[in-house]
């Protein structure tokens, strides 16, 4: 997710929409929509950040992403995952190892 602030949007006006943002994203973590967020490495005046969201189809996930104060500046990349076989999230727990037998 990439952020442009428009030219001459005040700091205030900055601020705001930033603290509505931040608002809604607890709404939609809530929701079990918005999973995870990370910020990568920025250069100077760059805002990025990278999401993870939880979403039924792309038609559901649009609307959240819409739903989204800041989306009126920025531009959103999205990337759709898959279940990964080995993933370590998805396995069960290895049985528990036998109990020691007693020794006569």
């Amino acid at each position: 997710m990439t952020t442009h602030v428009p030219p001459g949007t005040t700091d205030q006006a900055v601020a705001d929409m930033r603290a509505r943002e931040a608002a809604h994203s607890r709404e939609l973590a809530a929701q079990g929509h918005l999973l995870r967020l990370w910020r990568p490495p920025l250069q100077p005046g760059e805002w990025r950040s990278i999401g993870l969201f939880a979403a039924a189809d792309a038609g559901q996930l649009e609307q959240v992403l819409a739903s989204m104060p800041l989306r009126v500046w920025r531009t959103d990349e999205v990337t759709p995952l898959t279940p990964h076989p080995s993933d370590p999230g998805t396995l069960r727990p290895p049985a528990a190892p036998p109990a020691p037998a007693a020794a006569p």
